[in-house]
């Protein structure tokens, strides 16, 4: 991924040194809202300029001990990307959102719709003035990219384009609920940083009494020169909600989350779809094949928004921390971050400095990039799945084997005694979401021996498996409910196992749903609702089918695939059920042939 192969180059620095103030912005309740402003150093006078909006929920800017890096933004030890953006000719606003950093109010669930609208009013406050051109478009990572994508929906008319990384679209199954399990790791997590931070200090997480050496906490505004504001602000934080508390409530889709009565679907980024389709904003979504559901996130946006769109779905961490490819031995991000702001600042040139004559260019295609791991090369597509990909259909078979051929017995299943010590570790794609994970999957081999596993025979060609594995499980159980976490995994000739992605339902929510949803998907839907519910009957056989996470991924000639099936990953997910130790059965016979397919492209001559 160079600048070359995916777009035209953008300009080179030509502005030095950044003008930073910060100040409150009134809302339209009186909440003050805490904004920095950032603009060339340089600046001509009456120098106009398009402006690039970071909505932040873990604070805008940070107080540091000790002078403050000169001409720079005073961003504390966030990626300094507004730098890189203000001397390309951009201002830069960040914004504590309701309720966080230096804003007052408080906030009873995340991104509700009095925080949009605070965001609108920031934009209206932005445009009106005189260093503004008129032109916004937002960017961010995690809860800063889901701000940035629904811009557009809170101000459609200044709002041109926005570049989302690393975001969710459903709050119930990319956040909360992966295939209806809840993540509990990730809400008590999220909940123990934000209550730190709202609280004016930082999190443990973030470095604890070393990070304290450096950083002092949030940064109050210019004027307040006491830190009274700051008090007052932190003060009003304390009516915030208890996100884990919340969705620890939650078993269905359509239950309230807390005492408001919305559910999780009132406040995820679909909710919005309409609102940013009209918007006709132009969309540049980053994700990742190991940063949680953030490539199915790129991949749903892609297929279902009529937006401008360009995709991006590399094999990083949450937030750039490391490439994760379990295949490659370097873990030197692929692109480099300066590559990337290239790549992001070029399309942001495009919508926000586009040539009076209105001249088009490669921007105003729509394309998908991605790339496949093991090759560790970058691709494009104009269209998903890419051209080329077919399914192929693997099937469970005796002694664990893993097989291309249906099952012709009549009988045959395999028993298998949950193992809840079973983990994917404590730097999976799931942890990751915490922004201070570098993901990586070990060897797995060992990790297996507490999983039912079925492995083919060597490749005898290159297989490149792009898209959406999906699992089909004929199972019998002594409970009534269960977690089921299914992986597709290489093993090379030496018995190395490589993790490539996951797939994972809790039986209760196995009804596969006829309801139109409202994503494009490319897996069985399942939606997750009370009416769908269905508790397992134990003894008898229930169908599980389910998509995995997708993944490009190229398997080598002489590897073997393998499917390793467990009932629980347990430094991450809640255990289901809480008690006892059920048995499952799963079949693999000529009635109940249990099996996955793979969405493939064959190599030959590898």
């Amino acid at each position: 991924m160079t600048a070359a192969r995916f777009g035209r180059r953008p300009a080179q620095p030509w502005h030095k040194g950044v003008a930073a103030s910060s100040r409150h912005v009134t809302m339209r309740d009186g909440v003050p809202i805490a904004i920095d402003i950032m603009r060339p150093g340089d600046a001509a006078p009456g120098e106009r300029f398009p402006t690039v909006l970071i909505m932040a929920r873990y604070w805008r800017s940070f107080a540091l001990r000790g002078l403050a890096p000169r001409n720079r933004a005073p961003i504390g030890p966030r990626d300094p990307i507004a730098d890189f953006l203000v001397a390309r000719g951009y201002a830069v606003v960040i914004v504590d959102s309701r309720g966080s950093g230096a804003s007052g109010g408080s906030t009873p669930y995340p991104l509700n719709d009095d925080e949009l609208r605070d965001y609108a009013e920031v934009v209206d406050w932005v445009t009106g003035q005189p260093w503004s051109d008129g032109n916004v478009g937002a960017t961010g990572i995690s809860y800063e990219g889901v701000t940035a994508e629904l811009l557009p929906a809170a101000h459609p008319g200044a709002t041109r384009v926005v570049i989302p990384q690393q975001v969710e679209l459903d709050n119930y199954t990319d956040v909360f609920f992966p295939g209806g399990i809840f993540f509990e790791w990730f809400a008590k997590g999220w909940q123990h940083t934000n209550e730190a931070l709202d609280r004016g200090r930082l999190p443990d997480e973030w470095g604890g009494r070393l990070a304290s050496l450096f950083l002092k906490g949030v940064r109050p505004v210019d004027d307040d020169r006491d830190g009274s504001q700051l008090r007052e602000a932190i003060s009003s934080h304390a009516a915030n909600a208890d996100v884990a508390a919340y969705a620890r409530a939650i078993t269905y889709r359509d239950d309230p989350f807390g005492p408001s009565g919305v559910t999780l679907d009132d406040f995820s980024v679909s909710h919005y779809r309409d609102d940013i389709e009209r918007s006709g904003a132009a969309i540049f979504s980053w994700g990742s094949w190991l940063d949680g559901a953030t490539a199915d996130t790129v991949i749903r946006r892609f297929t279902t928004y009529s937006n401008p769109q360009w995709g991006a779905i590399g094999a990083w961490s949450h937030r750039y921390l490391n490439h994760a490819s379990p295949f490659a031995p370097s873990k030197k991000l692929r692109p480099p971050r300066d590559e990337a702001w290239q790549e992001l600042t070029a399309y942001f040139d495009h919508y926000l400095k586009r040539p009076a004559d209105g001249s088009a260019d490669l921007h105003d295609e729509r394309r998908l990039y991605y790339y496949t791991m093991g090759q560790e090369a970058w691709k494009m597509t104009a269209t998903w799945p890419p051209e080329g990909v077919r399914s192929e259909r693997w099937y469970f078979a005796d002694a664990h084997v893993l097989s291309p051929e249906a099952p012709s017995q009549p009988a045959g299943a395999d028993d298998y005694e949950i193992n809840f010590e079973a983990t994917t570790g404590k730097a999976n794609r799931w942890r990751a979401m915490d922004g201070v994970t570098k993901v990586h999957y070990p060897n797995r081999a060992k990790a297996d021996r507490r999983l039912l596993i079925y492995t083919s025979a060597p490749l005898t060609e290159d297989v490149e498996v792009t898209g959406y594995p999906i699992v089909t499980l004929y199972v019998r159980s002594t409970d009534s409910d269960g977690a089921f976490f299914v992986y597709l995994e290489d093993v090379d000739e030496r018995g190395r196992v490589t993790y490539v992605t996951e797939g994972l339902l809790r039986a209760l929510h196995r009804k596969v749903s006829a309801d139109e949803p409202s994503l494009t998907l490319h897996v069985p839907h399942h939606s997750f609702r009370r009416a769908d519910g269905q508790p397992l009957i134990p003894g008898e056989v229930a169908e599980l089918r389910f998509g995995m996470l997708p993944t490009s991924a190229l398997i080598q000639k002489g590897h073997r695939l393998r499917i390793a099936i467990a009932g629980h990953d347990s430094d991450s997910f809640a255990r289901i059920p809480a008690t006892g130790d059920p048995v499952i059965t799963v079949e693999r016979n000529s009635v109940y042939p249990s099996g996955v397919e793979l969405p493939v492209i064959r190599r030959t001559g590898g």
